[in-house]
C-alpha cells in the first residue's frame, strides 16, 4: 500500500456551493459524473460523495489541491454499483511515479454528509 486517503463533504454546504456557482459542477466533474449524479431528483449526494474521492486520491497520493485537475481523477461505477476510479492527465502521471499499480475506492453518504476513502495499491 503506498497510501491511504479519506475525506467528507457536509452535503448541504456542497449544494449551496452548487447553487452559488453552477459553474463549478463542470470544473470538479466529469460529463460522466454529471450525468451518473443526475440520474436522481436531487443529485448533490452523489457529487459530494465523488468529490470527497477526489479529495481522498489527492490525500492517498500526499498532495493538495491544485496538484491536478479535478477531471483527471473520475469515480465510474460497475455495472453492480460499485465505485472504481480511473487517473488520467496529471493524476495518472503521479500516481505512476509514486509506483501506484491500483486503487481501492468505498464511498458512502446519509442525508448530512458524504465520504470517501481512497487507498493507492
Amino acid at each position: 500500500m503506498h497510501g491511504i486517503g479519506i475525506d467528507t463533504v457536509e452535503i448541504d454546504r456542497f449544494r449551496r456551493l452548487l447553487d452559488r456557482r453552477p459553474s463549478a459542477a463542470d470544473r470538479l466533474f466529469t460529463p460522466d459524473e454529471l450525468a451518473y449524479g443526475r440520474r436522481q431528483r436531487d443529485p448533490t449526494a452523489r457529487l459530494a460523495a465523488r468529490f470527497a474521492a477526489k479529495e481522498a486520491v489527492m490525500k492517498a497520493m500526499g498532495v493538495g489541491l491544485g496538484a491536478f485537475s479535478f477531471h483527471d481523477v473520475e469515480v465510474v461505477a460497475a455495472p453492480s454499483g460499485a465505485p472504481s476510479l480511473v487517473l488520467r492527465g496529471g493524476a495518472a502521471a503521479l500516481a505512476s511515479r509514486l509506483g501506484v499499480e491500483g486503487w481501492r475506492l468505498s464511498l458512502t453518504h446519509t442525508d448530512s454528509t458524504a465520504s470517501a476513502v481512497a487507498v493507492a495499491l
